[in-house]
């Protein structure tokens, strides 16, 4: 369905060259600080994936982030079950955003992920507490500011000290996700672990 045939960093998921050390990072990540261990994706944020992403911000695509979903499950659990993943979490949707669209895409993809690896997927580990602009054009002081204390980590979780597996769609700064991962370190997750669709080359 989708093929990536770049290599990518392991920290960022950026695309890298064939002979680009990544022991540190790579040039893009490299001297940034993340709360996530590591970062996986299914491919580049261009051609018939970005079209397919775009498609799943479009209201009730539900039944679309599923079959996406699975079929990327085929294609990653290779790189996905040497992790020991106990958990999956989707990145949250604000309640807004989530009653225009009818779903949350990350969501839809995260349950579809959690049942082919066979753990739970724990939708409500994480909230959304502020709406958010898109980071897509926004300076890199401004993507900080823009989701800083965007996300919560809801009390009582079972998060258990364990790998977690944090679901996006799309992945631009890295910011985002890296909120969200340091609000489930906050709740109690041992490693987090980041898996994007796409990784959009800035």
């Amino acid at each position: 369905m989708f093929t990536d045939p770049n290599p990518s960093c392991e920290r960022c998921a950026a695309t890298v060259g064939p002979y680009v050390n990544t022991a540190d990072g790579c040039p893009r990540c490299r001297g940034e600080s993340f709360a996530f261990d590591g970062a996986l994706r299914l491919g580049t944020y261009e051609g018939p994936l970005r079209e397919v992403i775009l498609r799943l911000k479009h209201a009730h695509n539900e039944g679309l982030a599923e079959i996406v979903a699975a079929a990327w499950a085929e294609r990653s659990l290779d790189k996905l079950h040497p992790l020991s993943i106990a958990s999956v979490v989707p990145v949250p949707l604000h309640w807004w955003r989530r009653w225009q669209r009818g779903y949350n895409q990350s969501e839809a993809l995260a349950r579809t992920l959690a049942q082919s690896l066979g753990v739970p997927c724990q939708t409500h580990a994480v909230r959304r507490v502020r709406r958010t602009v898109s980071q897509a054009n926004l300076s890199l002081p401004a993507g900080r500011e823009n989701v800083r204390g965007a996300s919560g980590a809801r009390r009582g979780g079972t998060l258990g000290r364990k790998t977690v597996l944090l679901v996006d769609d799309v992945m631009t700064t890295g910011r985002t996700v890296h909120e969200v991962a340091r609000e489930l370190r906050n709740g109690g997750a041992g490693r987090v672990i980041v898996a994007m669709l796409a990784r959009a080359e800035m």
